[in-house]
Parts: structure tokens; C-alpha cells; sequence
């Protein structure tokens, strides 16, 4: 929560607090109901106006997105609720509506009885077998017919993760569930609801991957759409948003000297060393800030000491998982088969030589000892 609460914030949190460790059934429902509902002030009750109807439903998935989502920081699930007056209608995980309550609520959204401001999808959508998406089944339908018909009323799409944005791990060949991501299977343009489809807000569905997106890119795109500016959003040619997705993993990372003077490490963890020339590691080939908004406000995968395996990127898992591309890099005659963009392999291949023979000798010692 903001500072600016006080003590609005700490008699919220504190009734959640008594709920949550005094023995009720449902923790997580209840940290919703008290943070959606009136707050104190002084020897008044404020209750806040209501900006926007979100629902979050979940297709074929592990939901990694969902346990992202309910890390997010800056702002925070609860900030979405008490600060920005975001409405969440229903969560797999949060959500206090079940059976026949739940389907008509369904039903209200769909025939406009009640809007539906966002519609963010984690997952892919399943269509196994043959079309029917019958293995996929969600309050009495397929879960594809309700994603079709939702997706038609909503103000904005937002599909979160790498399975709802083009098929992800489900859509790994030979795709036994015939997943596919919302507008995208792999790097083919249309998907589920086809290449046409905008949202009554005039937009695409607004893609943002990872496996798992990070909670506060989740967060943030929530909160633009909500509060009017989604408008001001400028996707890329695979509808992620230019102001997360833009940079490369790479930019940021502490291994960019080991990476211009090809200084290779050798083992996960270490810390000396670019992880790119035998480990795998996709960074400089990635679209994504995890160097720039650090995961848990204080790390990243490269900065651990394990390679950036490109999950942000439509081809992810890279080489459908094939037995040796996973953390290996895939080379032809010791250059790599993938290339940092913009880079030829000639142009490499002097690079690179050049780079080795100026490399200083503290670049192969381990700098960061304190």
C-alpha cells in the first residue's frame, strides 16, 4: 500500500491479518473481500468508486502467472483494488463466487448486463480433441467458448504469460492439446480469436510473455488500462508493450564486460563469466527488462548465474526441448547458430577474436568477491 493511507492502510491490513490467522477457511478470499471493501477514516466510512471491471480466467496453464501476479510489488494486487478502485470480478484463485453463481455472472458479463472493462487470460486455449476444446472444460462449457464470448464485450484483452500469448510450453510440438495463445501459435499471427480482433477499446490483445511475466509488468499494463491510458500503449510487431519489451535481457546485465571480452563461465552460479557462449543463455537475443526491473526488486536469472532462456519470445522453449538445446549453446563450427540481433556471423567471428585477444587478465578473476 502508499504511504499516503496511514493509518487506512494499517486498519485494513490489520482486520485481514485477524482474518487470515484466526483460522478462516479461505485466506486469500478473505484478504480480497476486506482490501475490495468500505475502509476507515477518522469516524468516517469511504468507500471507493469503482473504476473498472477486471475478470482473470485460466486456461490450459500452471499458474505460474497467477503466483507472479500475487508477488507484484509496485504496484501490488492490493494496491490494483484500495488505490486504483480496479473491481476484480473473479480470480481462479481469489475468486468467492463458485457453481451456478459463478455462471451467471459469466452470463451477465456476456450479454452486457455487466461490463467487462478487462479480460486478462492466463494460459493457453485449449482445443483438444479435435477442435472441441471438450479438455478444457470451465463452468459447464468449454473453456474456448467462454474465451470467445468474453473476449467479444471486453473493453481490453490482456493475455498474461507465455501460453495465452502464442501456445507457450502446451503448444510444444506435437501439441497432443492443440493449444494456441490468444492472437498468436508460435510466431504465426491470429491464434484463437483470429487476426482481426480488437477489443471494444479499438486494440489488439496486449501481449505480455514470460514464463512467468514479471508481477510488476502484469501490474502496471492492469493499471494503465484501468485508469484510461491504454490508448497511450505502443505495441510491437507481437503486441507486447514497447516499454517493458523494447530493451533486451542483456541490457543491464553485470556479465556485459565478460560478454565483450568473451569470457565464457563455465558452471551454473558462477560468477564470473557470460553465460552466452556455452550455457545457453539467450539475453542478447531477448526482448525483456529483467535486468532492469529486477525480480524481487533485487535480482535476475543472469545476475544468479543461470542463462535467460528467451521465455518472452514467441519461439519459447527454443528447439521444442530437443535432448541437448536446453542450457547448451547450438553452435556450427564454434559459432553460434543464433545470433544477437543485428549481428552476422562474420562480423562475429572478428569480433569476438579481436575481443579475446584484448582481454585483460582480471577478466577471468571473480571481481565480486567482497
Amino acid at each position: 500500500m502508499k504511504k499516503h493511507l496511514g493509518g487506512l492502510y494499517h486498519f485494513t491490513l490489520s482486520i485481514c491479518l485477524y482474518e487470515v490467522f484466526s483460522g478462516s477457511p479461505n485466506p486469500a478470499q478473505v484478504l480480497l473481500y476486506y482490501c475490495s471493501s468500505a475502509v476507515l477514516v477518522g469516524d468516517r466510512t469511504w468507500r471507493r468508486k469503482l473504476m473498472a471491471n477486471l475478470l482473470w480466467l485460466q486456461g490450459g496453464a500452471c499458474s505460474g502467472n497467477t503466483m507472479s501476479f500475487l508477488n507484484a510489488e509496485e504496484p501490488s494486487a492490493c494496491d490494483l483494488v484500495t488505490d486504483f478502485g480496479i473491481n476484480v470480478l473473479w480470480h481462479p484463485s481469489l475468486g468467492m463466487e463458485l457453481g451456478e453463481n459463478l455462471r451467471k455472472m459469466l452470463h451477465a458479463l456476456v450479454s452486457g448486463a455487466m461490463p467487462l472493462d478487462i479480460f486478462v487470460f492466463e494460459g493457453s486455449v485449449v482445443n483438444a480433441p479435435n477442435g472441441t476444446g471438450e479438455w478444457n472444460r470451465f463452468a459447464g462449457r468449454p473453456m474456448k467458448d467462454w474465451v470467445s464470448d468474453l473476449a467479444k464485450v471486453a473493453g481490453y484483452t490482456v493475455a498474461i504469460g507465455d501460453c495465452a500469448t502464442w501456445g507457450g510450453i502446451p503448444a510444444t510440438a506435437p501439441n497432443p492439446s492443440e493449444s494456441e495463445g490468444l492472437q498468436f501459435l508460435k510466431r504465426k499471427h491470429g491464434g484463437f480469436l483470429g487476426p482481426t480482433y480488437k477489443s471494444k477499446a479499438g486494440l489488439p490483445v496486449i501481449n505480455v510473455p514470460g514464463c512467468p511475466a514479471h508481477p510488476d509488468w502484469i501490474t502496471q499494463i492492469v493499471v494503465a488500462v484501468a485508469t484510461g491510458r491504454g490508448g497511450d500503449l505502443t505495441l510491437d510487431e507481437f503486441q507486447r508493450p514497447k516499454t517493458f519489451f523494447t530493451s533486451f535481457t542483456q541490457t543491464g546485465c553485470t556479465r556485459n564486460m565478460h560478454f565483450a571480452y568473451k569470457v565464457s563461465a563455465t558452471e551454473y552460479g558462477q560468477r564470473k563469466g557470460c553465460l552466452f557462449y556455452d550455457l545457453g543463455c539467450r539475453g542478447p537475443m531477448t526482448h525483456s527488462p529483467c535486468n532492469r526491473i529486477l525480480w524481487n526488486r533485487q535480482s535476475s536469472k543472469t545476475r544468479a548465474g543461470m542463462p535467460c532462456m528467451g521465455c518472452t519470445e514467441p519461439e519459447f522453449p527454443f528447439f521444442d526441448l530437443m535432448p541437448g538445446t536446453v542450457f547448451k549453446t547450438q553452435t556450427m563450427m564454434g559459432v553460434p547458430k543464433d545470433m544477437p540481433l543485428g549481428v552476422d556471423k562474420a562480423g562475429y567471428i572478428k569480433l569476438t577474436a579481436a575481443a579475446k585477444a584484448a582481454s585483460p587478465a582480471w577478466a577471468e578473476e571473480d571481481i565480486f568477491v567482497v
